[in-house]
């Protein structure tokens, strides 16, 4: 497929989520995801707003699943949710559910490995259950617990490769990308590339980011864009 450039929504606000969401398709940025933080804040209505102001841009509900799943994908589809996402720790049983959700309701299954202690088989597995879309995702509280220890924080890169010639669905690689790793997503074979935290969001709070982060957006867009195989 060709690169997607996703923008992580890891707001508490609905309106500076509806801003930067604003900022970011002037940007190019083609999927908007109501992120996990969002949805709490904010619940369904957060995915309501964004349909209406971006009737046809796919939006990505993170909602995190780990059970009532085909409950929680159906309230999200019929908010305007085009992407539900639901954990690989998740009972086998729930992941069936909301893959079963994702064809009634339209909308397509992303499975989450977080946490998982082999990432490479919990991506397998996610294929094997039915989800269209695998994310390897190298956690918030992960990545900053090794930087408060002074150890090297883990990057979802170092077994991006792995995870992308184990299965045959796309791979996107999530969890506190630099600019330069952002932009090489796809040459590891990942076309969907998410920018959050430290990119897009403030890495320590749920607010958008300082600086100019429609020129960066902006920047990222075209690099990932003009890749080629």
């Amino acid at each position: 497929m060709k690169p997607i450039v996703q923008i992580s929504l890891d707001l508490i606000d609905l309106n500076e989520a509806l801003k930067t969401a604003e900022i970011a398709m002037r940007a190019g940025v083609d999927w908007l995801e109501a992120g996990t933080p969002l949805l709490l804040a904010e619940g369904v209505h957060a995915v309501r707003a964004l349909r209406r102001e971006f009737p046809n841009t796919p939006i990505v509900a993170d909602l995190k699943t780990m059970d009532g799943a085909y409950l929680e994908a159906e309230v999200m589809a019929k908010a305007g949710a085009s992407h539900v996402v639901i954990m690989e720790r998740a009972h086998p049983e729930s992941i069936r559910r909301i893959v079963e959700a994702g064809r009634d309701f339209g909308v397509k299954v992303m499975g989450d490995n977080l946490g998982a202690p082999d990432m490479v088989a919990s991506a397998k597995r996610l294929e094997d259950l039915g989800c269209d879309y695998v994310i390897h995702h190298i956690g918030f509280d992960e990545r900053n617990g090794y930087a408060a220890r002074g150890e090297r924080m883990p990057s979802p890169l170092d077994q991006l490769r792995d995870v992308v010639n184990a299965v045959s669905i796309p791979v996107q690689a999530v969890g506190g990308l630099t600019l330069e790793q952002a932009i090489a997503c796809p040459s590891y074979g990942a076309p969907l590339v998410v920018l959050g935290a430290p990119l897009a969001i403030d890495n320590t709070a749920f607010q958008t980011a300082s600086g100019d982060l429609e020129g960066l957006l902006r920047l990222i867009c075209e690099k990932v864009h003009a890749y080629a195989d």
